[in-house]
C-alpha cells in the first residue's frame, strides 16, 4: 500500500479553508468505527439538549477534526492491528479546542483498544494543562450512562480504566516526573511548544513513546499552540520535521502534518492583522473563538492592558493567532529590534562572504562568566555601496548548559544552526575568538590599528589569546596604538547603539540572519542615562545579549571610518564627499 502525507499545496488549501489531510483513510471501515465512538461523546460544557443530553462532539466539531481523527484510526490495517501513521502533528492557535480534541481522541483510543492491561497516556507540560485535558474527558464519560458502565475515572490519579480489559487512559504532568517505565501504546502530547523550553524534554519524550516499539497498534499526536518566543528545544526539531514532510522535501508517509500556519506572503503582508483572515489559523472561528474575542486580545495588547498572561503582542499572536516569533517585542527594547528581522541577507551572510564583499572590516569580541555566552561580531563596510554587513558567533562552556537550564533548549538549537559553539573551557573560546581575528587580519581588510574591538574590562585571557595569535595590544602608557582596541561599555556604546539602529532604518546594514543573533538583539534591553542610551546586562537577565554587544564593539570603531591595512586610499577617495 503507497500513501504519502506531503501536501505541497497546503498554502492554497488553508486559504481556500479545505482540509489538510491530502488523502482518504487508508482503511475506510476503521475510520467509520472510530469516528462513530468519537462523534457520540458528549460535550458538557454547552447547553443541555431537550432530550436530556448534551451535545455530541459530531454536532459541535468541525470537519477538520473528522478529517485528523478518520486519517489516524482509518490508518489501522485490521488483519495486522498495526497503526501505519505512527506520528501527527496538529498545530493551531488557542481556543480551537485542543483540549476537547485531546479527550476525545484519546477516549475513542480507550474504548477501541483491544490489548488487555494497555497503557494510553497524556503528557502536559505542567499540571494545569494536565487537569485541562483530564476535565473534558471524565466528564464526556460521566455525560454518557453506556460509557460510565465499561470505563471508570479515578479523579484524584487523572486516571479512566476500561473495566472489560483493565486498559487505562493515565494523564499526567511533565512536573509530577512520573514519565519513566510507562509502556504506553497511545500517546497524546499536549501543548509541545512548552515542552521546547525544558531541558532534557527530548529524553523525555522517547521515555514516554519508547513503549510503541512493542505496541504497533499505538500512535503519538503532537498538539500545540506557536511558541511565544522563538521555537526551540523539542518544539522546534518537530516542527521543522513536519514542516518538510508537509512540503514534501522530506518523504516519511508515518508522520501527518496538519499544520495551521501562515503562508509567507500572508506574514509578509500581516494579514494576520486583519480579521478577515482570522480563520487561517483558526478553523474553528465563530464558535471559539469569535472574532471579537481577538480583536479585544490584540488591543488590549497593544495598550498594555492585557491580562491572564496575554501582556504583550508577541504572546497574543502567537496565542491566538499561531504566528511565529522571530523576536521578544517587549516595552523596554531597543528599537532597532523591530527592524533587524527585515534586514538579513535573503540567502544568509557567512563570514568569507562578508569578507570577499568589503574593503575593511572589524572584529568585535565580548565575553562573560563561565555560565555566560561568548561573542564575535564581525563588521564589513561593502565596497563600491558602503553598506555595512554584520556577522555573528557565539560561545558556550557546557557548564552552563546546567546552569542555565532555562535557555539550554535555545542554545542548543542556535548550535545546531552552526552559529553556536559549545566548549570545555574557557580556554577553548579565547582560542577561537583568535582564530576569528587571525582570519579576518589574514583576509588583508583588517586596519593596520584598532581592527579589534573588545571589552575595556576583563579581557585578559582573550588579549592573552590575541597577543599569542600575533595582535600587538599596544601601549596605552606610551600613547601607541596597536591591532586591539579597548571599547569603554555601557553609555560608552551609546553611539554605536543610535548608528546601527540609524543603518537598519535607512538599509545600509544586512546582517547574516541568524536566529542567534536575532534572539540576542530580542534580549537587549535598554536604559536612558541623561540624554545617552545604552543596553544593560543586568536588566536582560537571563536572555543572553553578549554576541549583540560585540557586534557593537565593532560597529563603535567602524563609526571611525576605518581603512584596510592592504590599502592607503581613503574612505572618501572611492565614495562621494560634499564640502561646505
Amino acid at each position: 500500500m503507497k500513501w504519502s502525507t506531503a501536501c505541497p499545496d497546503w498554502r492554497e488549501r488553508i486559504v481556500a479553508r479545505e482540509s489538510l489531510v491530502p488523502f482518504e483513510p487508508l482503511f475506510p471501515d476503521m475510520a467509520a468505527e472510530a469516528l462513530g465512538v468519537f462523534k457520540s461523546l458528549q460535550m458538557t460544557d454547552l447547553p443541555m439538549k431537550r432530550d436530556g443530553t448534551w451535545p455530541r462532539l459530531g454536532e459541535v466539531c468541525e470537519p477538520f477534526v473528522f478529517d485528523l481523527v478518520s486519517a489516524m484510526f482509518g490508518s489501522q490495517d485490521p488483519l495486522t492491528g498495526e497503526s501505519l501513521i505512527k506520528e501527527a502533528m496538529l498545530l493551531i492557535s488557542k481556543k480551537n479546542g485542543k483540549s476537547l480534541i485531546a479527550a476525545g481522541i484519546m477516549l475513542t483510543a480507550l474504548t477501541l483498544n483491544w490489548r488487555h492491561g494497555a497503557e494510553l497516556l497524556v503528557l502536559a507540560p505542567t499540571i494545569e494543562v494536565a487537569n485541562n485535558c483530564f476535565g473534558p474527558a471524565a466528564k464526556m464519560v460521566r455525560a454518557d450512562p453506556e460509557l460510565s458502565t465499561v470505563l471508570d475515572v479515578i479523579d484524584h490519579t487523572r486516571t479512566i480504566r476500561h473495566l472489560d480489559n483493565g486498559a487505562e487512559l493515565k494523564i499526567v504532568s511533565a512536573d509530577a516526573g512520573v514519565v519513566s517505565g510507562k509502556k504506553a501504546g497511545f500517546v497524546l502530547i499536549d501543548e509541545l511548544w512548552q515542552f521546547g523550553k525544558k531541558a532534557g524534554a527530548e529524553s523525555m519524550l522517547e521515555e514516554a513513546t519508547g513503549g510503541q516499539a512493542a505496541r504497533p497498534e499505538g500512535f503519538t499526536l503532537y498538539l500545540s499552540t506557536h511558541s511565544d518566543e522563538p521555537p526551540a528545544g523539542v518544539f522546534r526539531t518537530k516542527l521543522a520535521h513536519y514542516r518538510d514532510v508537509r512540503d514534501g522535501i522530506i518523504e516519511d508517509p508515518t508522520c501527518l502534518p496538519m499544520l495551521y500556519e501562515w503562508p509567507e506572503e500572508l506574514l509578509e503582508a500581516e494579514a494576520y492583522l486583519d480579521p478577515d483572515f482570522y480563520y487561517v489559523t483558526n478553523p474553528n472561528i465563530g464558535k471559539s473563538p469569535t472574532v471579537g474575542y481577538i480583536e479585544r486580545k490584540i488591543k488590549q495588547a497593544q495598550s498594555g492592558e492585557g491580562t491572564d498572561g496575554d501582556t504583550s503582542l508577541q504572546i497574543v499572536l502567537a496565542k491566538y493567532l499561531n504566528v511565529e516569533i522571530g523576536m521578544r517585542l517587549r516595552r523596554d527594547r531597543w528599537s532597532g529590534t523591530d527592524l533587524w528581522l527585515g534586514t538579513a541577507e535573503p540567502e544568509g551572510l557567512t563570514l568569507d562572504q562578508l569578507l570577499d564583499r568589503c574593503e575593511v572590516a572589524i572584529v568585535g569580541f565580548d565575553m562573560g562568566g563561565r555560565d555566560d555566552l561568548g561573542g564575535a561580531g564581525v563588521v564589513g563596510r561593502e565596497k563600491g555601496t558602503g553598506v555595512w554587513l554584520g556577522w555573528g558567533h557565539a560561545w558556550a562552556q557546557r557548564v552552563a548548559l546546567e546552569r542555565r537550564k532555562q535557555i539550554a533548549p535555545v542554545l542548543q538549537g542556535f548550535a545546531a544552526d552552526g552559529d553556536l559553539t559549545f566548549t570545555d573551557s574557557g580556554e577553548a573560546i579565547v582560542t577561537d575568538m583568535a582564530r576569528i581575528a587571525v582570519k579576518v587580519r589574514d583576509s588583508g581588510k583588517m586596519p593596520a590599528d584598532g581592527g579589534v574591538a573588545v571589552d575595556a574590562w576583563g579581557i585578559g585571557p582573550l588579549v592573552d589569546a590575541l597577543v599569542q595569535a600575533g595582535f600587538d595590544p599596544g601601549d596605552e602608557a606610551m600613547k601607541r596604538a596597536g591591532h586591539i582596541a579597548s571599547m569603554r561599555q555601557g553609555v560608552g556604546l551609546s553611539s554605536a547603539i543610535y548608528t546601527l539602529e540609524f543603518k537598519l532604518g535607512d538599509g545600509m546594514f544586512r546582517h547574516d540572519g541568524s536566529n542567534m543573533m536575532a534572539w540576542c538583539v530580542s534580549n537587549a534591553l535598554v536604559k536612558l542615562r541623561g540624554s545617552a542610551l545604552y543596553v544593560d546586562k543586568e536588566t536582560s537577565g537571563a536572555g543572553k545579549i553578549d554576541p549583540f554587544v560585540a557586534l557593537l564593539n565593532a560597529v563603535k570603531r567602524m563609526e571611525e571610518g576605518p581603512v584596510a591595512a592592504n590599502g592607503n586610499e581613503l574612505v572618501y577617495e572611492t565614495r562621494a564627499m560634499v564640502v561646505i
